[in-house]
């Protein structure tokens, strides 16, 4: 098993900044990469971005390419997401999730069925 923690969400002003963090603990030698999903009220699960545990590998969903920036640090099992240039419709729950098959350069990495584990979640607000 393994459990994630994210943290770091908040509400901010369009055009602010934050930094999510997800921790992982339990059986972290099976992480292959680590994603960030988001859900607003009434849609669906969407991809932001993935990254290999390596870190050689990283994909980022066009709405978030050049404003947000996904890394990792292995010593401290934690992959981060740096968002900048915020924008009102950012606005979501974001949660961090881990695979252990699927390469983040890989298009399966998009889709939510890839994780075997997901964090609890952490609500992004952006204000106009």
């Amino acid at each position: 098993q393994v459990q994630l923690v994210e943290s770091g969400g908040g509400l901010v002003q369009a055009g602010g900044s934050l930094r999510l963090s997800c921790a992982a603990s339990g059986r972290t030698f099976s992480i292959y990469a680590m994603g960030w999903f988001r859900q607003a009220p009434g849609l669906e699960r969407e991809f932001v971005a993935a990254i290999s545990w390596s870190g050689l590998s990283t994909s980022y969903a066009d709405s978030v390419k050049g404003r947000f920036t996904i890394s990792e640090d292995n010593a401290k099992n934690t992959v981060y997401l740096q968002l900048n240039s915020l924008k009102p419709e950012d606005t979501a729950v974001y949660y961090c999730a881990l695979t252990p098959r699927v390469d983040a350069s890989s298009p399966r990495a998009y889709s939510p069925r890839a994780y075997d584990y997901w964090g609890q979640g952490t609500q992004v607000t952006v204000s106009s």
